[in-house]
């Protein structure tokens, strides 16, 4: 196939992909509604960086969003995209893991050295090294782009104040669609004053990182938690699940290689042991496995 021959094609995946369901359940205004615990719920796919391991999908990117929604998504269970922000040296808001281009676009150097503008020649790579004709898409585009289609989980880098995301979730509309990923109770604290009906993806992998976020005032109600990426004990299920604090599974890495090598059945196992969702790099495995 020719370079040109692969742009269209391409580009023609995209228009397909640009062009998912589109979602309701969630637009009432109350995300947690989405994003707490309910007994018996459905088992939520929260993909990991957007995708990135398809080919002619790279990850971080509008086009791998669409297919995934299209793919995997249903009206009453949107997937969640996991995706990253980061900043250009003009202070716009780009989806970007590495603060590198070189992994996943056509560019070199640091992201924080170029401008939106310079960014404009480059294509996204997929995490094949495959040159596709998609662009660094902004948050704005992304969020406004996402809303009635997916819900998100935003992790915010080191160069982004957690005040210019919100501000962005707020000039969209976008609140009831996505929450915002923190590391330690101070950052989560810290969301919660600049918006207190925000959902945030905290870190509980047992009591006293719960109690730790309590004493900072981050409430209940306004909880993801993510519990690790191995699986905790039952217990911390069961306690995080009294309280409505739906629980995030990190299959991406070494759950996921244990489901490849003894069969994509472990999914099963993860979901009937608590896990309300799984963040991975194999979402099409397990919506194949959970999803019949």
């Amino acid at each position: 196939m020719t370079t040109k021959q692969f742009i269209v094609l391409g580009l023609s995946f995209g228009l397909i992909a640009c062009s998912p369901k589109t979602y309701t359940n969630i637009s009432s205004g109350k995300g947690y509604e989405f994003f707490s615990y309910k007994p018996n719920q459905e088992v939520k796919i929260s993909v990991h960086r957007g995708g990135g391991d398809l080919k002619g999908y790279p990850e971080n990117c509008i086009e791998s969003f669409a297919y995934m929604a299209k793919t995997i998504g249903k009206p009453n269970r949107p997937v969640i995209i996991e995706c990253d922000i980061d900043l250009t040296k003009d202070s716009v808001m780009v989806m970007m893991h590495d603060a590198t281009l070189d992994r996943t676009t056509t560019g070199t150097g640091k992201l924080i050295d170029k401008t939106y503008a310079e960014l404009s020649p480059y294509r996204l790579e997929d995490n094949m090294g495959n040159v596709t004709p998609y662009k660094i898409p902004t948050l704005e585009d992304v969020l406004r782009w996402g809303k009635n289609k997916v819900t998100f989980t935003l992790d915010v880098k080191r160069n982004v104040s957690f005040a210019k995301v919100v501000d962005m979730i707020h000039k969209t509309g976008m609140g009831d669609y996505a929450a915002v990923i923190t590391y330690n109770a101070q950052d989560a604290a810290k969301l919660t004053k600049l918006d207190p009906n925000l959902m945030i993806s905290v870190t509980i992998r047992n009591q006293a990182e719960y109690d730790r976020l309590r004493e900072l005032g981050v409430p209940d109600n306004r909880m993801v938690a993510f519990v690790g990426v191995k699986e905790p004990d039952a217990d911390l299920y069961k306690f995080l699940h009294q309280k409505g604090i739906a629980c995030i599974l990190g299959t991406l890495g070494n759950l996921d290689k244990q489901a490849a090598a003894k069969g994509d059945q472990v999914y099963k196992t993860f979901a009937d042991n608590g896990a309300d969702i799984m963040s991975t790099d194999r979402p099409l495995e397990i919506a194949k496995t959970l999803y019949k």
